[in-house]
């Protein structure tokens, strides 16, 4: 078992910034990705980034250049996200798993799942 804690999310306007971190613990060794989802209401929950053990990343194309994710000892998972968006904002969720296929940004891969953040990005 994996448990994830994401740290407290927050309010801000677009073109700031935030920064989310997630705490891993438990059998943290049986996941192969560490990554970050989000869900807009009303919207299907859609994959941010992803990194794996490697370090080896994937982001969803809305976000690329604007959002980094990395990992310390596998135990903590930040995201740093850059010049925010309207669009950016909703419940920001960590996932661990060890996903099989080449995209990794896909809920199916990921067993554990943190309790969410709220971000909002206002204009």
């Amino acid at each position: 078992q994996v448990q994830l804690v994401e740290s407290e999310g927050g309010s801000v306007q677009v073109g700031g910034s935030l920064r989310l971190t997630c705490a891993a613990s438990g059998d943290t060794s049986s996941a192969q990705c560490m990554a970050w989802f989000r869900q807009a209401p009303g919207r299907e929950p859609e994959g941010v980034a992803s990194i794996d053990r490697a370090g080896r990343t994937v982001y969803e194309r809305s976000v690329k250049g604007r959002f980094t994710i990395s990992q310390d000892s596998w135990k903590t998972v930040t995201l740093q996200m850059n010049s925010l968006r309207p669009e950016d904002t909703g419940t920001y969720y960590c996932a661990a798993g060890s996903p099989q296929s080449s995209d990794r940004l896909q809920t199916r891969d990921y067993s554990y799942w943190g309790q969410g953040t709220q971000v909002t990005v206002s204009s």
